[in-house]
């Protein structure tokens, strides 16, 4: 499996409203995110910067590039863009990181 780690931004006080949104996650994107390929998703926040840092894994089968396609993706970006940088269509600014160290 291939990790993939990046980086957004979360808008200054959204903290607790973000993390009440994913404690409540819905069940078809945790669904479409599962079926395609995506294992051991975490999201971390620096608290002061407002950075979110996410990693996870994907299997090697994976079909992530047609996750922006999906209608549940969709609705899931317009239902949070009101508490991050997003882009014109509101998916989430975000930086890819490359990996620089590992401690198997």
């Amino acid at each position: 499996m291939e990790t993939v780690a990046f980086r957004m931004t979360l808008k200054p006080g959204m903290r607790e409203e973000y993390e009440r949104r994913h404690r409540e996650l819905w069940p078809e994107l945790a669904d479409a995110l599962h079926a395609a390929g995506i294992r051991e998703y975490w999201i971390f926040l620096d608290e002061a910067t407002g950075l979110l840092f996410a990693t996870y894994k994907r299997t090697d089968t994976h079909t992530t590039d047609a996750l922006p396609n999906l209608p549940i993706m969709c609705r899931w970006w317009d239902f949070m863009a009101e508490l991050m940088e997003t882009h014109a269509d509101n998916a989430p600014v975000a930086v890819a990181l490359a990996p620089v160290f590992h401690l198997a």
